[in-house]
């Protein structure tokens, strides 16, 4: 989807379920990494994640233009436009928007390294190998022996 077609989208969006014309700007921002969209108060300009399209797909992108066009429309208003407002809650709900977007980090796969004390059977995970004959538990300076490989997924943006 290219800037135009985006325009087009949010303008669309805001006369089939506002009943009120989108009169600014709507562009795709790079830059935003957590969030999947923005609204400026000063210039009533609109800002998208491009991620969310790609990775979440168009439906949810959807919802994410309807939360920021209850911003645009209700702070044009004058009434409550931020998210703790009744008005911005009720608006939200009538229209369907998402009131959170879905997680845009990727799972990422880590491996570590387990080792268990010979004396008290603790475990303990590193990311890398560690000479056992130098190092002893904390707990009851025991020996340690290496137990083998683990997997874990972690976040990572």
């Amino acid at each position: 989807m290219n800037q135009k077609e985006l325009q087009q989208l949010v303008e669309t969006i805001s006369l089939n379920d506002f009943g009120k014309p989108f009169r600014h700007q709507a562009a795709f921002n790079s830059r935003l990494r957590t969030t999947g969209g923005r609204y400026h108060m000063k210039s009533h300009n609109l800002d998208f994640n491009p991620k969310v399209i790609d990775k979440l797909g168009e439906e949810i992108f959807i919802g994410i233009v309807r939360h920021e066009l209850c911003h645009y429309h209700l702070h044009l208003e004058g009434r409550g436009y931020q998210h703790k407002d009744r008005d911005f809650k009720l608006l939200l709900k009538q229209v369907g928007g998402l009131r959170f977007v879905p997680s845009l980090k990727e799972e990422k796969v880590v491996q570590y390294w387990e080792y268990r004390c010979t004396s008290c059977d603790s475990l303990i995970h590193r990311q890398r190998r560690f000479n056992m004959s130098k190092y002893v538990c904390a707990r009851c300076k025991g020996n340690f022996e290496l137990k083998g490989r683990i997997e874990r997924k972690t976040a990572v943006n």
